[in-house]
């Protein structure tokens, strides 16, 4: 049966962790083969793809205990930079043209962001990888991918999660927890759910931006999020 893409522009925010392969740090070739061929089917089918990755498998702000907070998340933008770079030259290995933008003025590395630039790149059909967050410290990549997804004007901001969709508690530690299909922008900040960061909730809400949270494991996951929606979880 012929994949049909609920979405024409989608904006997905990928964790650090996704392309370590399960070993928690650095790169599996693998891992970053899948994402990046997920992502260039997506271009066969027709959809414009933004793309947004943390940099957790390298450090994440609070890590840096020691560490003044605003050098710590700067060290955070940086990783996701690295990430950013990865992505994109698995993109290319698959025949997906790529460009970086970065949110922090990176010389040789990408090119600075700018929506309007942005826009054409994705009209062009190149897939592109922001890095960098929102270029601020004391955001989270949630709140920077929600940041782009607005500023592309995306049809829906995709989370690909280690689990497989939003819960009323951590499934991990609580067998009983509650899956939610679906809830609005106002449940989720009022139950102070912690899948994404309320932050970038709520900017969300005030665009009217939908969110789909699914779970990053199993064959194909990206692309039956963007093609089937029957799995995950909408915020609305």
């Amino acid at each position: 049966m012929e994949m049909k893409p609920k979405y024409k522009r989608i904006l997905i925010k990928i964790s650090g962790e996704a392309l370590s392969g399960g070993k928690g740090h650095g790169f599996d070739v693998n891992a970053l083969s899948s994402v990046a061929g997920q992502l260039a089917e997506l271009k066969k089918l027709g959809v414009e793809v933004g793309v947004v990755v943390g940099g957790g498998n390298f450090w994440r702000g609070r890590q840096g205990e020691e560490i003044d907070r605003t050098t710590a998340d700067y060290m955070g933008m940086l990783a996701t930079v690295i990430n950013a770079l990865a992505v994109s030259d698995a993109l290319e290995k698959q025949g997906a043209e790529s460009r970086v933008m970065t949110a922090l003025p990176i010389g040789g590395v990408g090119e600075p962001f700018n929506y309007k630039v942005a826009d054409r790149y994705l009209k062009e059909g190149k897939t592109v990888v922001f890095g960098g967050g929102t270029g601020n410290p004391y955001f989270s990549t949630d709140t920077g991918a929600a940041l782009r997804a607005i500023e592309i004007k995306a049809d829906a901001l995709l989370l690909a999660k280690n689990i497989d969709g939003i819960y009323d508690s951590d499934p991990k530690t609580n067998p009983n927890a509650k899956k939610y299909d679906k809830i609005t922008y106002d449940e989720y900040v009022a139950k102070g759910l912690k899948a994404m960061d309320t932050t970038a909730v709520v900017m969300c809400k005030e665009n009217g931006l939908k969110v789909h949270a699914f779970g990053e494991k199993g064959e194909n996951s990206i692309i039956k999020a963007v093609t089937e929606g029957g799995s995950g979880t909408v915020i609305y």
